[in-house]
């Protein structure tokens, strides 16, 4: 079997031999190449490196592993892989059976006519300044709760704007911090901003933040790793499995997955069963 490692700039090569020795087919490449080349891809990074190659992956169709080696690794924690040694176990069923590979969903940024995949969350307002100012951080301190030192920086600066979010019958038109659009329900290193959302229900869980005061939200910030955000009365939180319309007063960034993307206004919408992946057994 020919499969392909494709490896975040920092990461060694020596990280791919205990993976090489379960299939000697495996190289490592610069990129995904023709899809006629390999039969299984394996990321070695966080969720910037698989965002990265979102696109060629969905379009090939061919099974992934992503390998949890970068700063946040939400896309991997969320389909259960929590570390290298999971991986490789994963790695080993692949090679040996191949009968652990499932479809998930991916999201979609739609923004003056250009699309964007991502496979966790989509944020637009103070989580969006926030990943910005992480992305700024060493790698080892966004690894360490880099992302919520990032959003108390944010949150200082940062002044709540209208939000017009549509999707489906229902509709939010008011001021805010922030949107979240979860395909995933993790995003920042470990925040469970969207807790009910699962990579392949065909839905969006969206979370719409409201105007409350500068330190409420700094006290809700230690809540976000256990989802219970979602009970304050300025949250609302919902799913829905048609496009959502963002529109902010302001042009507002949008990052997907920690990379930026667009500014608003947007639609973010699904592709059901869009990607296949390796996943533990």
């Amino acid at each position: 079997m020919t499969a392909l490692a494709l490896l975040h700039p920092s990461v060694s090569p020596k990280a791919v031999e205990p993976f090489q020795k379960l299939s000697p087919g495996l190289r490592i490449s610069p990129d995904l190449g023709s899809p006629g080349d390999f039969h299984a891809a394996l990321i070695f990074g966080g969720d910037g490196t698989a965002h990265r190659y979102l696109p060629g992956l969905h379009k090939y169709k061919i099974p992934a592993l992503v390998v949890p080696v970068g700063s946040g690794n939400d896309f991997a924690k969320a389909l259960g892989i929590a570390n290298e040694r999971v991986a490789l176990q994963a790695w080993k069923r692949f090679c040996a059976a191949g009968d652990n590979v499932k479809n998930i969903d991916l999201g979609v940024v739609r923004a003056a006519g250009e699309d964007a995949l991502f496979a966790c969350v989509a944020g637009i307002g103070l989580d969006a300044e926030a990943n910005r100012l992480a992305n700024q951080m060493p790698a080892w301190l966004r690894g360490w709760g880099g992302y919520v030192v990032a959003a108390v920086r944010a949150l200082a600066r940062f002044r709540p704007v209208e939000f017009k979010v549509v999707t489906g019958d229902r509709t939010i038109g008011r001021e805010g911090f922030f949107v979240a659009v979860g395909n995933a329900h993790r995003y920042g290193g470990g925040m469970k901003i969207a807790p009910q959302a699962k990579l392949d229900d065909g839905l969006l869980d969206i979370c719409f933040v409201g105007r409350m005061a500068k330190l409420k939200v700094l006290c809700a910030l230690p809540t976000l790793p256990f989802g219970a955000h979602i009970r304050l009365k300025q949250v609302e939180y919902f799913r829905s499995g048609e496009p959502v319309r963002i529109e902010a007063a302001r042009p507002l960034e949008v990052y997907a997955d920690g990379e930026f993307v667009c500014r608003t206004p947007v639609e973010i919408g699904l592709l059901p069963q869009a990607m296949p992946v390796i996943v533990p057994g």
